[in-house]
């Protein structure tokens, strides 16, 4: 009887501990999908990263320029050619078409929605900063083109709380400083999804130098950003235009969190420091 009441409680303790130690963390993200979190990924903060209550809607944060680094340092190593599709690949487009002069990146307010805090962090953190499952892009643009880009991801500023839906289009930014002027009226044109208008004409906003060059209307640019973004999202006309313009504009394979987390180990050594402790005076609000 004593065998059997020992052999019944370590079957028990079996049933108890085998799913727990293999069972990993999951996420459901924004669209309902079950996402598989990486549990020995771990990182250190040693600053808040703002993302929470529309911070990345208002103006540029410390979040905004650690994403948008990552996703240009993505592009400009060259780790972005492992990630294009089969179709591309066997079509000649296997690479980035443009050296780092001329590669920028940007990313969307509105997919920026929680803060990472000071300390130790895992994926969950990520998955709560983008719960969307995001692939990185690259477009393809004339510098006028992305001027429009940027007019039209601005056009709601200032921040309110009756304009923060519209704002979800703010753009931060890596590789171009430019500045927004508030007290100029948007000039609107057709309406373009809930919130946006296409731009009539170009004036708020004003690119004053790209990756410490002089920006250049003419030139083309590569603008890495979000598959989101690539296909029109909020205000991204001139995103989706642009991409149906050059058809080396693409949707990489690669996911945007996984990125992400790559450049805070390769390029950061795990460790945010101070250099992300304030934003960097990319973007600047009039």
């Amino acid at each position: 009887m004593k065998l059997a009441k020992k052999a019944a409680a370590l079957a028990l303790a079996l049933c108890l501990w085998l799913p727990t130690a293999a069972m990993a963390a999951t996420f459901t993200d924004a669209h309902g999908n079950v996402v598989t979190l990486d549990d020995s990924l771990e990182a250190y903060s040693a600053v808040v990263l703002s993302g929470a209550e529309d911070a990345a809607r208002q103006g540029e944060t410390n979040l905004g320029d650690l994403w948008t680094d990552a996703l240009r340092w993505f592009a400009v190593s060259g780790k972005i050619n492992d990630y294009f599709e089969e179709d591309d690949v066997a079509a000649g487009n296997d690479s980035l078409d443009a050296d780092g002069a001329h590669t920028v990146a940007l990313w969307n307010g509105g997919n920026l929605r929680a803060d990472i805090p000071e300390g130790k962090f895992g994926a969950e953190s990520l998955a709560q900063v983008l719960p969307y499952p995001n692939k990185v892009a690259v477009v393809y643009m004339t510098g006028a083109r992305l001027a429009e880009a940027l007019e039209a991801a601005s056009q709601a500023l200032p921040y309110t709380p009756e304009t923060a839906a519209a704002c979800a289009s703010f753009m931060q930014a890596s590789g171009l400083r430019y500045t927004v002027d508030t007290a100029q009226a948007y000039d609107a044109g057709e309406a373009y999804g809930d919130h946006w208008f296409t731009a009539n004409s170009l004036g708020r906003v004003a690119i004053s130098e790209v990756n410490g060059q002089p920006f250049d209307a003419d030139a083309v640019y590569a603008v890495i950003t979000s598959n989101a973004n690539f296909n029109g999202m909020d205000s991204s006309y001139a995103f989706k235009a642009a991409a149906g313009e050059n058809e080396k504009s693409t949707v990489t394979t690669a996911a945007v969190r996984d990125v992400v987390w790559q450049y805070i180990a390769e390029c950061l050594g795990n460790v945010i420091g101070q250099e992300y402790a304030a934003p960097q005076g990319r973007i600047s609000i009039q």
